[in-house]
């Protein structure tokens, strides 16, 4: 019989990743898990230290800072394959899960289905003609070298890219190689895992071409296998069922979905919400039940088309997506930097980029020209990120493959304010206070309509009194509205002070927060 080992990659939520590994192991099966080195090392000692006992769980010898997109996530999938091989040599079968994975069938089911045919299940089509790629880079991603994390690097990732181009420093694929591409949630049989890592330690020149090519995870497993193993003993498909919307981001299952995700023709599914408490418990139960029995209908994704098609046409019956997924999630934490000059806080924002690695956007509900990533439209207009403001964030969490996002705001967007500190989202707030000259004032009506260049003085100067009354009128409503979590930075402070509101905001040490309240001309205009 099907014994499977669970490759396992994580990066939070160590109660749940415990109660999975726990489930997963009670029907016979074994797990490898690797905890990204990004998270805190006390929230993987809690993982190590529940799930020390279990014979049936091994974790990978080194853990691996991941980033989306780079060889890191590949990395830390061998470094969980090559436990898994070491610990379980009675395992026949080696499945790829992420944290938000759920299994969608029993384990018996699981077991007779892997037991039916000798095969290997990867999604692994050719790169070059099919049309897995929709938008952006394609050869690209394999002729050039890529050094830089695209989401967190962005300037270095588009500045090295376009150097290589202009220089013309194209490279070769390996000549042996049809580089294949798909989806990274794959299930190998042992012998399959056996000869990857094989193919590994002789061919060191494969493994550096795909250190530095972009997102290798859905290209380097699904071409060494393609190399490796006979057409006939792969069946090109994922086992684990997800759907995407229309923006091209993961659709999220909630405890309303059960009926729909046990009957796709699949045996996991993600990604499932950390709030669907009932689904999570039904499906466990589902897994430890031997005598469960399963109508296939496999509607899932023909059903999510319809049901958005429809509403775009103005026919729904339900509400989009971004209707109802109300919430950024409890897990997150949404970290807002309040001031008026702009500039100051574009300036401390960016220093926190370079010294915390917190993914960071400026003004995005003021500003209509701030930088955002291609979210499929809902980031075109001011109009838009506002009156979905909730989608928005929760796709620019997902965007950048984090919990924790630091987001500048306009003190007059308290209400934007009041509906983040409402969400189950941790939220806090950084007000940065500065002087405001009349000359800033002045330029702040322009900027915002009250006012032109050829505004006579003496209307600005009738103008200046109303313009201050109403700056001080904004920071005196934060204060009213008793925000929990909040700090305060002011340019009159010294930057000892500073450090210590900056340190509490960020979770960060005192020397960090020091050298972002030392940030040179932090408050000049």
């Amino acid at each position: 019989m099907a014994r499977i080992a669970f490759i396992l990659l994580c990066h939070k939520d160590p109660e749940g990743i415990v109660a999975q590994a726990e489930r997963l192991t009670a029907a016979g099966d074994c797990i490898a898990i690797h905890f990204d080195a990004r998270a805190p090392r006390a929230a993987y000692e809690r993982i190590t230290s529940a799930l020390a006992g279990n014979p049936a769980v091994t974790f990978a010898a080194r853990r691996v800072r991941c980033g989306w997109g780079e060889w890191s996530l590949v990395e830390a999938t061998l470094a969980a394959v090559e436990a898994a091989v070491a610990a379980f040599p009675a395992a026949t079968h080696f499945y790829m899960l992420s944290g938000d994975c759920m299994s969608i069938k029993s384990a018996r089911f699981a077991h007779d289905f892997l037991d039916r045919a000798e095969k290997d299940y990867i999604e692994s089509f050719d790169f070059l003609t099919s049309d897995w790629i929709k938008t952006g880079m394609k050869e690209e991603r394999l002729i050039y070298r890529h050094w830089f994390n695209e989401r967190t690097q962005k300037r270095l990732f588009n500045a090295s890219f376009e150097a290589q181009r202009w220089l013309g420093l194209k490279r070769a694929v390996p000549a042996d190689l049809q580089v294949m591409i798909g989806s990274q949630w794959w299930c190998l049989r042992r012998r399959t895992i056996e000869a990857v890592l094989e193919f590994c330690r002789e061919r060191r020149d494969v493994v550096r071409f795909f250190r530095s090519t972009w997102i290798p995870d859905e290209t380097f497993f699904q071409t060494l296998v393609r190399h490796l193993v006979p057409d006939a003993e792969i069946d090109s498909r994922t086992l684990t069922f997800l759907m995407f919307t229309d923006y091209g981001m993961p659709v999220t299952f909630y405890d309303d979905h059960y009926e729909l995700l046990v009957s796709q023709d699949y045996l996991f599914a993600r990604k499932i919400s950390v709030d669907a408490v009932a689904l999570k418990a039904r499906l466990g139960e589902l897994w430890a039940d031997d005598g469960a029995r399963f109508s296939i209908s496999n509607e899932g994704r023909s059903l999510f088309q319809f049901l958005t098609g429809r509403g775009r046409l103005g026919r729904r019956y339900a509400p989009r997506f971004w209707e109802t997924e109300a919430s950024l999630g409890r897990e997150r934490e949404l970290l807002l930097v309040v001031c008026k000059k702009w500039h100051v806080a574009k300036r401390l924002v960016e220093q926190m980029r370079q010294v915390t690695g917190l993914p960071a956007v400026d003004y995005v509900f003021n500003e209509e020209s701030a930088p955002l990533p291609d979210l499929g439209g809902i980031q075109t207009t001011l109009g838009k990120r506002t009156r979905h403001r909730r989608a928005l964030l929760r796709m620019l969490y997902d965007w950048y493959g984090t919990d924790r996002m630091v987001v500048c705001l306009d003190p007059a967007a308290i209400e934007l304010m009041r509906d983040f500190y409402a969400d189950r989202c941790r939220t806090r707030l950084l007000h940065v206070e500065c002087e405001l000259t009349d000359d800033y004032l002045l330029g702040h009506a322009r900027r915002i309509g009250l006012a032109g260049e050829a505004t006579p003085a003496d209307v600005a100067d009738r103008l200046l009194p109303t313009i201050q009354y109403d700056v001080r009128f904004e920071a005196e409503q934060i204060r009213d509205a008793g925000f929990p979590d909040t700090y305060r930075i002011r340019e009159r402070d010294p930057a000892a002070a500073n450090a210590e509101a900056l340190a509490a905001f960020l979770s960060i040490s005192g020397a960090a927060a020091l050298t972002l309240a030392s940030t040179d001309h932090l408050f000049s205009d």
